[in-house]
């Protein structure tokens, strides 16, 4: 694990991330087209876009994972939280501490920037993922809907 670092995504990243998001999109069955994935990596890289982005690298500066996340208000507790969008790791790299890395690395963002929580989902079957997050957070009892917007 001492020879994988994670920073903030660069631009010369692009397809080391690129297929990293591939995987992720893959992972959970979402057909994801180059001009979605076009428009996420702007936002990743406009620094004034809510949207942040991580990586891990190892010390070959191939990248193992990522994490996007952004800031979200919380106005019941008047304080401002981080949202983990997307965490993935390659197949290949699963146990290497690399989540883990992503995670830390994450929640001291979060204590740098005063956000409240670190706070994400995740699919009920995704067993393996689940089995880590339960060691580093606290599931809650909250339930997620998805409701679209009208139509015009």
């Amino acid at each position: 694990m001492s020879d994988i670092t994670v920073r903030a995504v660069r631009p010369g990243d692009f397809a080391q991330w690129r297929a990293l998001y591939r995987g992720y999109a893959d992972f959970y069955k979402v057909e994801q087209t180059e001009e979605a994935a076009a428009t996420v990596w702007s936002w990743v890289n406009d620094p004034g876009h809510e949207v942040g982005a991580l990586v891990a690298e190892d010390a070959g500066g191939r990248l193992l994972g990522l994490a996007h996340y952004r800031p979200f208000a919380r106005p019941l507790s008047a304080t401002v939280g981080c949202f983990l969008d997307d965490l993935f790791v390659a197949p290949e790299h699963r146990g290497s501490g690399t989540a883990d890395l992503l995670l830390g690395t994450l929640r001291e963002l979060a204590a740098e920037r005063g956000w409240s929580v670190v706070r994400w989902i995740t699919a009920d079957d995704n067993h393996r993922a689940r089995a880590k997050y339960d060691q580093v957070a606290t599931r809650t009892m909250w339930v997620t809907y998805d409701m679209p917007p009208a139509r015009p």
